[in-house]
């Protein structure tokens, strides 16, 4: 299996090369690929090193499998480019995500979806993908009519230099800053830029992207996206309203049978999900599960996960294992 890893020297792309070390993707030969300034730097995968190429040599070396993450103007650049050489993209940028002839795949939910004819396949955003891993098994049961989510999100969601202002800001150290404001000690409610409706970006991914996930635009949707001075990965408190009731105990259940969720839920010892434990694990942690005592069929959680792992890297490694598994590259 030759992989090319678009964006390699960057965040996710490092992450991504230790997820596919990790899980023993069968690698016979790594493309590692960045920008042009990137271009001779030497990369080690599994004990050997290999050299940086650039996009077009990548494209002539036809890989079986592209995982990208450089950016939404470089995959819609390039992503065809690979997929007419014959190469899967599966690319982790926003730029295809919401393209009505592309799949937007959580391996777990909808890699079921997939067919050897998608040469261009998009991983949701980071925020979404915890998110719909505890609602997709819920919505199957009990019907979801709502979803109200505010997120509190880790600054490597920015990258390597929202890190560090973080630590310059620590240090007491003027440098180059990632955001408009400080982060040290402050929260930030803008997460991406501005659209028309005064929403962000980020918050209206989580609205669109989770109906497209989950196959079905009647679910209402609203987000609210704060940046908070974290490592570790992303939080989101979430309030669901189903159009059935349920019983808080069949709940918990579901989620706890639910592959790549795991519950942590249990107030006299004080467990609940948070960043600090999350951090290089592929789960999706939710807890804090308690009914909505203000309005019928609604539920209240707290939704934790490495956003650089299964948020990003794992899940696209899990759609290249499921390509792999189901002979579709």
């Amino acid at each position: 299996m030759k992989v090319a890893v678009v964006g390699a020297t960057g965040m996710v792309g490092e992450v991504m090369l230790q997820v596919l070390a990790e899980r023993n993707f069968p690698v016979t030969e790594l493309i590692p690929v960045a920008s042009e300034k990137s271009v001779g730097k030497e990369i080690e995968f599994k004990g050997k090193k290999y050299q940086v190429v650039g996009l077009q040599t990548a494209v002539d070396r036809k890989a079986d499998i592209a995982l990208f993450s450089a950016g939404g103007q470089t995959s819609l650049d390039w992503a065809p480019k690979f997929a007419a050489a014959g190469t899967t993209v599966i690319d982790n940028s926003s730029a295809w995500r919401m393209d009505p002839t592309k799949k937007l795949i959580v391996p777990e939910i909808n890699a079921h979806e997939l067919t050897a004819a998608d040469k261009i396949i998009a991983n949701p955003n980071c925020s979404t993908i915890q998110m719909v891993m505890v609602l997709a098994p819920l919505h199957k049961k009990y019907t979801i009519k709502r979803v109200v989510v505010s997120t509190y999100q880790s600054i490597t969601g920015t990258g390597v230099k929202a890190v560090q202002q973080l630590e310059n800001e620590y240090a007491g150290v003027q440098g180059e800053m990632a955001y408009k404001y400080q982060i040290h000690r402050n929260a930030i409610p803008q997460c991406d830029v501005f659209e028309d409706n005064d929403y962000t970006k980020e918050e209206m991914k989580l609205v669109r992207e989770t109906k497209k996930i989950m196959g079905d635009n009647s679910i209402a949707v609203t987000a609210t996206a704060v940046r908070i001075p974290v490592v570790g990965g992303h939080s989101e408190t979430v309030n669901i309203e189903f159009n059935n009731d349920f019983d808080i105990a069949e709940l918990r259940k579901i989620l706890h049978h639910t592959n790549g969720v795991v519950v942590q839920d249990n107030t006299d010892t004080y467990t609940y999900p948070m960043p600090l434990y999350a951090e290089g694990k592929d789960e999706v942690f939710v807890g804090r599960i308690r009914r909505d005592e203000s309005q019928p069929n609604t539920v209240n959680m707290w939704i934790v996960a490495d956003n650089l792992r299964k948020g990003a890297a794992t899940n696209t490694i899990q759609i290249a294992e499921y390509l792999v598994a189901h002979k579709l590259v």
